[in-house]
């Protein structure tokens, strides 16, 4: 075969001019599209300024408004907030009526409010001798309610109207009354171990006795016989109980265990006391004009009297010869005395306005300043002074007090021909000092083993987790956690049990922020003046309804499931339903120290006070929740949902954004579920300088109607646990 024909290259070569072209079209299309992508660009640009223009313009529109309409909406949230001093006076007339109640009853116990009564009180009961412990615990239930009384008076009396003096006379009576009542268990005590022989038990030939109350708990334990293999004292029917060592078992010493539901073991944290130097202007003028006016009215009430005496007696004298002008004619001297009084009356009844407006100005500035201090944060951390100190602003005691004693056991009664013999010594219970401050022993370690106890926790209160067990230093006055080992606890049996080095007083105590941060709050309306706060935590959810000035746990929630509290059911005013709560191990309120403890977006107070005092106003009608934006947005402004509770339909309405810094509200274009965080205004939406007004744009006639009704005790009642509870910080 031939060789094969060659193939003809079907690419045609491009020609120096053609390729000079291609490469003009190519700049020509690159330059094209830049100009377009410019244009496009400037044009782009062009349409964000103006609507930036536009934006703006609208905005400074907005606030231009805002500001026009501001001294009138300022003015009309003036009006409005007149409630919480009007309640604020309702407060002082009912501890006035109190006083008077107290005073009508006649019952004998003492007014602790009045210094005098007090120490009259106390001194004749320390002249009362040979109680039995009986009677001290039927007397300790005036005394436990007495004591209560004085520190809800602390507590609840604005600092203005407490004297530095009124304050250390309360806080003395406190102290004086606790001492007492811890000197008169003692001595019921000894006087019950001078028994002890004739009680003791049968088959174990040692005296145990129990008395129970539902303020204390008394356990005491005798050894008579010293069997030294009698090393585990339980009380019968419970297991609460010692195990002691060999040397306990062979002295002559009784066991008590004093369970107390109060502490009276910790020191009372001193209050704030108000000097003269910290009382406002304003307030002292006003005292300074009472004092003066009621001087002046005396005066005039005086002369008057006189008057009328005067006028009596010029009467009676000329009663017999004008009788018959007198039965035709009025007396013209009485007449004349009479208008007198209506004109003096009548002045007194014109003055009373300023007079009045003065009082109520001046009442608004003292709740404001206590509210203002209930949601301001320490700057000063709390430090502590010793080693293994218990920081109480971090820890809170619960459950009462342990008291653990080893008791030098009295000498006994005697029967002799008839009479009762029984030595009494003049320093009456001694303690048995365990492990002794001397010894001869080689090996005191061994000698003196730790003791074992058991004890059972109230049921009334609530550990989250494992209670910490602390006793207490008697020498520095502190609780410590050294000195207690192999802390076991049955949370099925809540029983505890560890092993102390001495006995002493001992207590349980629980993380004071295990609560804190909430993971959500919300407020809603139940009807006329009554609301549902509920808070909702890692480890509960609380609901507590509040009506009127009362206050009640309505719900506990733990880990999802029901839990009956002994607080449910129980309405009492705001400060007395905190302290049970605390005490029940339901703290959701937290103190000034509080930020130390719990990572929290903390707002400026002035802030976070203006919108617990407003939502507190609108809470009637309207129902406010936790927003996730409000942990986004800085101090200085606030962010949570709200919306209107009143209609049928209320559960199908859409929650509300709405941001506040104080002096200005406004609701936000996004949702609860945007992605990002936005300021930007919802549309046909204005600026305005309170909430009332914010929401009063979209709220129905009968919602404002309602808010504007509402009772000043109820408004005050929830703005009180507002600023307790400090939702829009702690969540």
């Amino acid at each position: 075969m031939g060789p094969k024909p060659k193939k003809i290259s079907s690419k045609k070569k491009i020609t120096k001019a053609e390729r000079l072209r291609l490469l003009q079209e190519e700049e020509e299309r690159r330059l094209k599209e830049e100009e377009e992508a410019r244009q496009k660009f400037e044009k782009e640009e062009q349409e964000r300024l103006e609507t930036q223009r536009i934006e703006k313009e609208k905005w400074r529109q907005l606030e231009k408004k805002d500001l026009e309409r501001r001294s009138e909406e300022l003015e009309e949230l003036s009006l409005l907030e007149c409630c919480f001093p009007e309640a604020e006076r309702l407060k002082r007339e009912t501890r006035a009526l109190a006083q008077w109640k107290h005073y009508l009853q006649c019952d004998g116990s003492p007014d602790p409010s009045i210094a005098q009564e007090m120490n009259t009180f106390i001194s004749l009961w320390e002249e009362e001798t040979n109680e039995t412990f009986e009677q001290v615990i039927e007397k300790s239930k005036l005394v436990l309610s007495l004591i209560e009384k004085l520190k809800l008076i602390l507590l609840e009396t604005p600092s203005c109207d407490l004297e530095s003096r009124t304050i250390a006379q309360h806080q003395g009576s406190i102290l004086r009354l606790q001492e007492l009542l811890s000197q008169k268990v003692d001595v019921a005590t000894e006087l019950l171990l001078r028994e002890a022989s004739t009680l003791a038990d049968l088959d174990s030939g040692n005296m145990e006795k129990i008395i129970q109350d539902e303020n204390v708990t008394l356990y005491v334990w005798a050894n008579l016989k010293k069997n030294p293999r009698y090393r585990s004292v339980k009380f019968s029917e419970t297991q609460i109980g010692f195990e002691i060592p060999r040397i306990l078992a062979t002295s002559d010493v009784a066991l008590r265990l004093l369970h107390t539901r109060y502490d009276h073991v910790t020191p009372l944290y001193p209050n704030t006391i108000t000097k003269e130097d910290h009382v406002p202007t304003a307030v002292k003028h006003f005292k300074e004009e009472e004092h003066t006016e009621k001087a002046v009215t005396e005066d005039k009430v005086f002369a008057e009297e006189n008057t009328t005496n005067q006028a009596a007696e010029s009467q009676s004298r000329q009663e017999t010869e004008l009788s018959f002008v007198q039965e035709e004619e009025p007396n013209t001297e009485a007449l004349e005395n009479i208008d007198v009084r209506k004109a003096y009356y009548q002045e007194e009844e014109n003055s009373k306005g300023p007079r009045h407006e003065l009082e109520m100005r001046l009442l608004s500035e003292v709740v404001s300043a206590a509210q203002l201090r209930l949601v301001e944060n320490s700057v000063d951390f709390p430090h502590t002074n010793e080693e293994k100190e218990v920081d109480l602003c971090h820890f809170s005691t619960l459950g009462g007090v342990y008291h653990l004693d080893i008791l030098e056991l009295p000498p006994q009664c005697k029967p002799v021909k008839g009479w009762v013999l029984v030595e009494i010594r003049q320093e009456g219970l001694q303690r048995f000092t365990y492990p002794p401050e001397t010894t001869e022993e080689p090996d005191p370690e061994n000698a003196f083993p730790p003791i074992e106890v058991t004890l059972e926790v109230r049921e009334n209160v609530i550990f989250f987790e494992d209670p910490k067990v602390i006793r207490w230093d008697a020498e520095g006055k502190i609780w410590k956690t050294d000195g207690i080992s192999e802390v076991f606890y049955s949370r099925e049996d809540r029983l505890i049990s560890f092993c102390l080095d001495t006995l002493g007083p001992v207590t349980l105590i629980q993380d004071a922020h295990i609560n804190m941060p909430y993971r959500s709050w919300e407020l809603r309306p139940l009807g006329v003046n009554r609301v549902l706060m509920t808070v909702t935590s890692l480890f509960t959810e609380l609901q507590i309804h509040i009506k009127e000035n009362l206050c009640m746990l309505a719900s506990v929630k733990l880990r999802s499931q029901d839990h009956l509290s002994h607080l449910e059911g129980k309405w009492m005013t705001p400060i007395p339903f905190i302290l049970a709560m605390k005490e029940a191990g339901l703290n959701v309120f937290p103190s000034v120290y509080s930020h130390f403890y719990v990572v929290v977006n903390n707002k400026v107070p002035l802030v976070e006070m203006k919108a617990y005092r407003q939502m507190a106003l609108l809470s009637s009608a309207f129902a406010f929740s936790w927003s996730k934006w409000n942990m986004v947005c800085n101090s200085t402004r606030v962010v949570f949902r709200v919306k209107e509770a009143l209609a049928e339909a209320a559960e199908d309405r859409l929650w509300s954004l709405l941001m506040f810094n104080g002096d200005r509200a406004q609701m936000l274009k996004i949702r609860e579920d945007s992605e990002m965080f936005s300021e930007a205004l919802q549309e046909e939406t204005e600026f305005h300088s309170t909430l009332y007004h914010m929401v009063k744009d979209f709220a129905s006639a009968e919602a404002m109607e309602r808010v504007r009704h509402s009772n000043c005790q109820f408004i005050d009642s929830v703005c009180h646990m507002l600023l307790s509870t400090r939702v829009l910080s702690y969540s």
